[in-house]
């Protein structure tokens, strides 16, 4: 079975996008571009590539396909099915490549312009084929962000618009036909209003460019990911919806908050339009519900932000590092199992049926680790001695549910220590007082220069030592030390 092959006439930071989105959906992909750097180029971007998109797809990608770099323009569109043309934004210059695509490949390939500007007609004012050239708009990145601006002439068949969206499709990407021809197309006539104001209100002494993104990336640019703006201007609106939201904020339209005055009125056929439109949209979930999936979504968008130290996720670190910790719990009876660590079972914690997700279980009972060592003098001025403890063996059992705001005390006890090896069971309880999950580890003392285990510091087995011969007094639970499936 052959190959699909894409040809990429222009290797800049779109046209590296796009032949990463084809090579990586198994696409063949020949590039040509001029430009001496276009192979390091094209390599760089299809290395992040690499890196990125795998983690968006819990299924083995297809086989990725074979990258060429063709020697003249002819060559690179001979055999492709799909020719991206991504040159820069000069109307002459890709009306004159257009002509030498169309004079070397083949009749029924497909011609997308990533043009972010020029209307189709416009391509194909000098086309031997009319219709065979359409705009694909996307987003950089383009092998992450699916979204493509489909806008095509009045000459494009029905099967052939229906082939490049079968196409645009199979990549992995979200075609939206765009019925009328528009300069800047959509989305980058509504970049190009927040751009422009932007620049009045840096002009002007409003506001930094830092401010700017900060307002936008720690306010309505998280909820614009996830609900777009009519979706967001409808839950503003309450239960009434979207005709309660134009009622209320329609007339600032005509108040001077933009430098952008020039608006349509908004008259009862577009105040209708709008809400029928709207209500096609969202129509099926309630305020409540639409406000749910809004607060799920953006609570998922700014745990990533946080685990990776950015935007608004940077600012919720700090925020979450000046806040007190959590007193540490005294060691009350080195006789009795050690209560040291309390989970509580968070929004973050929560799976789709409602109770706490499998792997939190093992966050906690790991949190009770820490808690213990830390308890037995392993601080901070013990670590930067270059020695520490290294979970080798763990088994977990989960006996009961616990759901979102449940307080879970964890009870450590020592079954066995010695200088080097120390082995912990940790019983974690509900409000009730029922066990509900247990675990068991065995842990190391390790020199972390050398690379393997060494006796533990005089520090700590000065702490450690007297608890472990207390617990040896403590019953020992019939579980430990059963593997997994083992037959009592």
């Amino acid at each position: 079975m052959s190959r699909s092959v894409a040809a990429i006439i222009g290797g800049g930071v779109i046209g590296g996008g796009w032949a990463a989105r084809f090579l990586l959906a198994g696409w063949d992909v020949v590039v040509f571009d001029p430009d001496p750097e276009a192979e390091r180029k094209i390599s760089e971007v299809l290395n992040n590539a690499q890196a990125a998109v795998p983690q968006l797809i819990d299924k083995p990608l297809p086989k990725a396909g074979n990258l060429q770099f063709a020697a003249s323009l002819e060559e690179a569109v001979s055999e492709a099915s799909w020719i991206q043309e991504s040159v820069p934004e000069r109307l002459e210059m890709k009306q004159a490549v257009y002509k030498q695509i169309q004079q070397a490949c083949r009749q029924d390939a497909m011609i997308g312009s990533s043009t972010s500007g020029f209307k189709p007609s416009e391509l194909n004012a000098d086309a031997t084929r009319p219709g065979q050239i359409v705009v694909t708009h996307p987003y950089n990145p383009v092998y992450l962000l699916p979204l493509v601006e489909l806008v095509a002439p009045p000459e494009t068949t029905e099967t052939q618009l229906d082939m490049a969206k079968h196409i645009l499709s199979s990549i992995g990407m979200k075609p939206v036909h765009i019925k009328g021809e528009i300069d800047a197309h959509v989305g980058d006539r509504l970049l190009e209003a927040v751009w422009r104001e932007a620049l009045w209100l840096i002009n002007d002494g409003i506001a930094t460019t830092q401010e700017i993104d900060d307002i936008m990336t720690h306010s309505f640019g998280l909820r614009w990911a996830q609900m777009g703006l009519f979706e967001t201007y409808r839950v503003a609106g309450g239960e009434a919806g979207m005709r309660h939201f134009i009622s209320q904020f329609g007339p600032a339209l005509a108040w001077p908050w933009t430098k952008l005055m020039d608006v349509p009125e908004l008259d009862d056929a577009l105040i209708d339009k709008i809400a029928s439109q709207s209500d096609a949209q969202s129509g099926a979930y309630s305020i409540r519900e639409l406000e749910r999936i809004r607060d799920r979504n953006l609570i998922g968008f700014l745990q990533v932000l946080k685990r990776h130290n950015w935007g608004a996720g940077a600012f919720l670190n700090a925020r979450e590092a000046s806040l007190p910790d959590a007193p540490e719990a005294p060691i009350a009876d080195i006789n009795q199992p050690l209560r040291l660590y309390t989970a509580e079972v968070l929004p973050a914690w929560i799976d789709y049926n409602g109770h706490m997700t499998e792997f939190r279980y093992l966050q906690a009972f790991s949190e009770a680790t820490d808690a213990f060592l830390g308890a037995v003098g392993m601080d901070a001025a013990y670590l930067e001695k270059g020695c520490t403890f290294f979970t080798v063996e763990t088994h977990l059992r989960h006996l009961g549910e616990a759901k979102l705001a449940e307080i879970l005390p964890v009870e450590t006890q020592i079954l066995m220590a010695t200088e080097k090896k120390l082995h912990l069971m940790h019983q974690m309880y509900n409000a009730a007082g029922d066990v509900i999950a247990t675990s068991e580890h065995m842990i190391l003392h390790v020199n972390n220069k050398e690379g393997k285990s060494c006796p533990a510091g005089p520090e700590i087995w000065s702490k450690l030592e007297p608890l472990a011969t207390a617990h040896q007094n403590l019953p020992v639970p019939d579980f430990i030390g059963r593997f997994t499936g083992q037959k009592a």
